[in-house]
């Protein structure tokens, strides 16, 4: 059994500890929050007795094979790398660092230590992603693809009232971009890797984030438009495009349906059913990889050009973040 310890005690860590104990390959063994009483009280929901709110005690518990950190993004490289240097595999969510130079150091630091950095993002190991990538050849010559993931914050309000919330603070290196178009930019490296150049456009908040955005990528013989956007909804599906038919994905993040629409003939339905914890199988992604020892996974190219687009995009849309000087 994989012994596992979490960084961050908020619904997403809960829905990742419920994935992994699904997969029955994990084990959970510790948790770990800056506020003890937090640490203590999500670690009753699983009959845990062993918490930490100092990161240095973690690192050094020898009962703990793997780290789980869903904490704000501006944390995860440092906390990440004090994991790797203490014989810990990791795994991060999105996005992984704050910017390249992060990205790279600890992809670099991964590998001097001979541990696993994984990048949780969910979409890659899902059954309707993979899917969606076999379609492919069926749509001829692609041309376009507008990938769309606009999403309303629950905190935009509290933005709005003057307070400042973690999710529109520079401070943790937040923002659209970061927060919400991470997810169609790595849906599109996920299936075409890096494209030949990169425009983004972008509306700041006073607090210096991205409220919404575009960005065009350019794979020389097609484009692909990314629409993200933290202070809007939208009910618009995702469409990749070809001479001889389109998929269209609703929800692309979770991938929760997909239809082929060939250009002569009825509009089909293809989804594959899928876990109802769509972290289920990045989890399991995960073990495998454990169990392989597989330092040097696919998945660090994709996490390597992930940062590389996203440090780019914001330097084009003006946005800075304080672990940029660091």
């Amino acid at each position: 059994m994989i012994r596992l310890a979490t960084i961050g005690s908020n619904w997403i860590t809960e829905k990742f500890i419920d994935a992994a104990l699904q997969t029955q390959q994990y084990q959970l063994a510790a948790i770990y929050s800056r506020d003890i009483d937090k640490a203590r009280q999500f670690a009753q929901k699983y009959n845990i007795s062993v918490i930490y709110d100092d990161l240095i005690q973690l690192a050094n518990d020898t009962n703990i094979d793997v780290i789980y950190i869903a904490s704000p993004n501006s944390l995860h490289f440092a906390q990440a790398k004090l994991m790797l240097e203490n014989n810990k595999d990791v795994i991060c969510e999105k996005p992984l660092t704050s910017n390249l130079v992060q990205t790279q150091r600890l992809l670099d630091i991964a590998k001097q230590n001979q541990q696993i950095i994984f990048e949780a993002l969910k979409t890659f190991y899902l059954p309707n992603f993979e899917l969606i990538r076999n379609y492919l050849p069926k749509l001829g010559k692609i041309h376009k693809a507008l990938l769309n993931y606009c999403q309303y914050s629950s905190r935009y309000p509290s933005y709005l009232d003057g307070e400042n919330p973690n999710t529109f603070n520079p401070q943790f290196s937040n923002g659209s971009i970061m927060d919400i178009g991470v997810y169609p930019l790595n849906f599109a490296i996920g299936l075409w890797e890096r494209p030949s150049s990169i425009y983004a456009s972008g509306t700041q908040l006073d607090s210096g984030v991205d409220a919404h955005g575009t960005v065009l990528l350019n794979y020389d013989d097609f484009d692909i438009i990314i629409w993200h956007s933290k202070v809007t909804n939208s009910s618009i599906h995702s469409e990749i495009q070809g001479e001889d038919g389109t998929l269209i994905i609703k929800h692309l993040s979770v991938c929760e349906q997909v239809f082929y629409q060939p250009r002569q003939g009825e509009l089909q339905e293809i989804t594959l059913t899928q876990n109802s914890n769509e972290m289920y199988y990045e989890a399991l992604e995960f073990a495998n990889l454990y169990q392989q020892r597989q330092i040097n996974h696919k998945g660090l190219k994709h996490s390597l050009i992930s940062a590389q687009l996203l440090t780019e995009i914001r330097k084009q849309i003006h946005v800075k973040f304080p672990a940029d000087n660091e």
